[in-house]
């Protein structure tokens, strides 16, 4: 087969551009359904769940601040010291109904504070590379007996397998009809940017027209059903089938707040919120089955940075949601704001390793013995399971 100029230089700008959610799918036996959400980019803690009640948050970061709850726009309390963030309705309505659970001042056993180390490192479960090349989910599989009818033993939806679902474990693939496809203002930016090349400039504009993106369609700015939202709530339904699959792995980008945070984090906090309620409603009665875990890498600064943002920082916060989560509450050792209490006088100190939560869940949904635990996460003797994740009533 014989590729025209046109067609490669459109295929390479749609892997440039494609959808910013990654999900993998998995069996897993009986009726437990479980969801890992990874945050990609470092999600602030400190803004999906604000410590208002600490004297110490107004002095380092006034700007990021939501207004106080109960004031137009205002976070939703959570009890009195911290407060979710405004951007967040349906986690605070599964919060109201203890199907939601915050975890804060967590964090990964590993100190870098590289994006691409830490996700890895997130992923594999471990302190440091070891020479694992498989995720924790997908030992987590490992484990786990066959079930019987599955006709979906393994499925990976969106742009690829997660690190987290790799290894001998069987997943498949699965991408929803043009969910992958580039949105029309990044097509323009390629264009824009290669407007003076005598070569590209020609050919790529000659595509665009063909593939009919006018100049009208790309500063179309309206926005765009999708993403997220649009593949959780079929996925719910992929889960809920009686035959489906069991284990679900997203990834979703556009974490990384170095500027103009408060904009920044409106949108993807809202689509993750809109989402994971997409969710809930496509699982049904299965809802009472299923444990979701949102994480990131690590968090960020404590304080505000020059550009109304923040940087790459420590602990951070995380989620717990499901039909039997003990929610309704904010499971914390608070570390402080203090500058003597900040992780090397900047961060949020971690308080919580991420793999206890992991461990918790694990072992409380899918009834993993501890021998199973310590094969899934290798050397993590020190992080033992978090208890009292799911409701005993």
């Amino acid at each position: 087969m014989t590729l025209s100029r046109r067609a490669t230089l459109l295929g390479l700008s749609a892997i440039a551009t494609s959808a910013r959610v990654k999900l993998a799918l998995a069996d897993a036996p009986g009726q437990q359904r479980l969801v890992v959400v990874l945050l990609r980019g470092a999600l602030d803690g400190m803004a999906s769940v604000v410590p208002y009640g600490d004297a110490h948050l107004a002095a380092l970061r006034g700007p990021l601040i939501p207004p106080a709850p109960g004031q137009p726009g205002g976070m939703f309390d959570l009890g009195g010291f911290y407060g979710l963030n405004p951007a967040l309705p349906g986690i605070h309505a599964m919060y109201q109904a203890s199907e939601a659970l915050a975890v804060h001042a967590v964090a990964g056993p590993y100190r870098t504070r590289s994006h691409f180390e830490a996700q890895d490192l997130l992923q594999l479960g471990t302190v440091q590379e070891t020479g694992l090349t498989s995720g924790w989910l997908n030992r987590t599989l490992a484990e786990l007996p066959h079930r019987r009818g599955a006709e979906l033993p393994g499925l990976a939806a969106g742009l690829g397998v997660p690190l987290l679902l790799q290894g001998p474990q069987r997943v498949g693939a699965y991408a929803p009809e043009h969910f992958g496809s580039p949105a029309p203002d990044l097509l323009a930016r390629i264009a824009s940017l290669n407007v003076a090349d005598r070569i590209t400039g020609p050919a790529i504009g000659e595509a665009l027209r063909s593939a009919k993106f006018d100049e009208t369609v790309m500063r179309d700015d309206t926005p765009k059903r999708g993403g997220f939202p649009m593949l959780a709530g079929q996925v719910g339904q992929l889960l809920a089938a009686e035959g489906g699959p069991r284990i679900a792995a997203f990834q979703l980008e556009g974490w990384d707040t170095h500027g103009n945070q408060v904009g920044g984090l409106r949108g993807p906090l809202a689509g993750l919120d809109t989402g994971l309620v997409n969710l809930k409603t496509a699982l049904g009665p299965a809802w009472n089955h299923t444990m979701v875990l949102v994480m990131t890498e690590f968090g960020r600064t404590a304080a505000v940075n020059g550009t109304a943002g923040t940087d790459h920082g420590t602990a951070t916060a995380a989620f717990v949601l499901g039909g039997r989560v003990a929610g309704g509450r904010v499971r914390a050792t608070w570390p402080g704001l203090a500058p003597n209490q900040l992780f090397e006088r900047r961060d949020l100190a971690p308080t919580l390793d991420i793999r206890s939560l992991a461990k918790g869940a694990l072992a409380a949904h899918l009834n993993l013995s501890n021998a199973a635990l310590a094969r899934i996460f290798p050397e993590s003797t020190a992080a033992a399971p978090l208890q009292g994740l799911l409701r005993t009533a």
